[in-house]
Formats: C-alpha cells, sequence, structure tokens
C-alpha cells in the first residue's frame, strides 16, 4: 500500500498576514484625510475625550457627550476624505475636477475677472452633495496662468445662478499646446470656505489635487472652443477619471 506523502513541509505552511500588509489593505480600503479636515477631526475628538474624563472625575453618565465627539469626528473624517485616483493615460483628456452629479452642460462666458472676454465658451458644472469627497483635481495638465477669488452670495449650488452669484474662485490652466481650461470653485448654501492651493506659476499634471470647498458646493469648468463635452446631465463625475472631454 503506498504511503502518502507528508503535508507538513515549507510548502503546505499556512500563510500569514504581515502587519505591512495588513496596514496596506486597510490604507486601500479607508481613504485618507485631506489635511484642512483634521481639525476638525481633532475638535470632535476632542469634545469625546472631554466625556470620558468629564464621567470619570464626576461620575455621572456622560456617554451622550463622547458619543457626539465620535460621531462628528467620523463624519469630518468622511467628509474630508482625500481618496486615490488614477487619471487616464490618453492625451488630450479633460477629466472631472471635482466627484459629484453633471447638473448643468451649457455655454458660457468665462468669469470677468480672469479677462478672457465676453465669448461663450462650453461648460460642464458639477454639483457635490455633503456626501461627496470634496478635494479638487487639475482637469488637465499645464501651468497656472491666473487664479481669481471673487467674493458672492452663498445660494443653493445646484441652481444655474450660482455660477454668476456665488462666492467663487477661478482656476485657468494653460496646457503646453497653448490651450486653456479654467475651473471654478462655487460655494454653496452650506459651504463657506473655498480653499485654493494653486498659485501662478504651478504646474499640476492632470488628477492632482489643487483645493476643496466646505461642506456642499459646485464646480464649473470652460472648456476651449469647439470642444465637444462627452457626459451627460445627471451622470456622476469621479474626480481625475471621468472623461468630461477631449482637447481639440
Amino acid at each position: 500500500m503506498a504511503r502518502r506523502p507528508r503535508l507538513d513541509g515549507p510548502s503546505s505552511a499556512a500563510p500569514t498576514l504581515s502587519p505591512q500588509h495588513l496596514l496596506a489593505l486597510i490604507r486601500s480600503t479607508i481613504p485618507p484625510v485631506h489635511p484642512a479636515g483634521r481639525p476638525f477631526i481633532s475638535a470632535g475628538l476632542a469634545v469625546a475625550s472631554a466625556g470620558v474624563l468629564g464621567q470619570a472625575a464626576t461620575g455621572r453618565s456622560l456617554r451622550w457627550i463622547r458619543g457626539a465627539g465620535l460621531l462628528t469626528a467620523a463624519a469630518c473624517a468622511g467628509f474630508f476624505r482625500h481618496p486615490p485616483r488614477v487619471p487616464p493615460s490618453r492625451p488630450g483628456a479633460i477629466v472631472a475636477p471635482a466627484d459629484g452629479v453633471v447638473c448643468v452642460i451649457d455655454a458660457a462666458a468665462p468669469p470677468a475677472e480672469l479677462s478672457m472676454g465676453d465669448t461663450p465658451l462650453p461648460r460642464v458644472s458639477i454639483f457635490l452633495s455633503v456626501f461627496d469627497a470634496h478635494v479638487q483635481r487639475a482637469p488637465v495638465s499645464g501651468e497656472v496662468v491666473a487664479v481669481q477669488h471673487r467674493p458672492g452670495r452663498f445660494g443653493s449650488a445646484d441652481l444655474p445662478a450660482a455660477s454668476d452669484d456665488n462666492e467663487r474662485t477661478s482656476v485657468r490652466i494653460r496646457t503646453t499646446s497653448g490651450t486653456e481650461v479654467v475651473a471654478v470653485q462655487i460655494a454653496g448654501l452650506v459651504a463657506r470656505r473655498i480653499v485654493c492651493e494653486a498659485h501662478v506659476g504651478d504646474k499640476l499634471s492632470i488628477g492632482d489635487t489643487y483645493g476643496l470647498i466646505r461642506f456642499g458646493s459646485r464646480l464649473d469648468t470652460y472648456l476651449p472652443p469647439g470642444t465637444e463635452p462627452v457626459v451627460r446631465v445627471g451622470q456622476r463625475a469621479i474626480a481625475g477619471e471621468t472623461v468630461l472631454a477631449d482637447l481639440p
């Protein structure tokens, strides 16, 4: 009778999960947080800690304070998440600068403060709800040739009038071929703070993070003349990945 081969050799050893591999899995599942969100998360954790310390000092149940602090910290971590994105490799692609729903596709004159004239350009608007990631990414690779902030109202960002009336920051990017794309951060009904880290002279690569808007907003992208958008109203866009159009 033939004897079975032994299975206790090195090849039969059970696979082990190293700490490094476990950390990599966690990082790939839970996106990092944008630095602008750390003060908000820290504030929530501070409230939770105050609840724990207060309960220990007084003997009274302060679980509601601890719960409120943890809930606030978790909500802020979700809002300020900064997920990794992989932009398309094909040349000439113009990608969405923000996560959200395409709410308007039309033609309009670019923001007056950029001094680009009154000729209407193709425009794609994306509305961001409070549940979307709120970091903004460069729609194309190129040099930042203008950054302009204009104070305004804080109306609902999903309305067409928001492009003209609301507070905004416009970034004008010139590609190596000389064509220009404009991304406009627009504050919303809840959003009260626009953060733009792009400066004139900066060189951005497609998909690079350059700013964020806190708590609900809108992104308008003005395309070069003759550009045909390839997205539709109601379509969900992914910042740095969804192609809005191709450079002519």
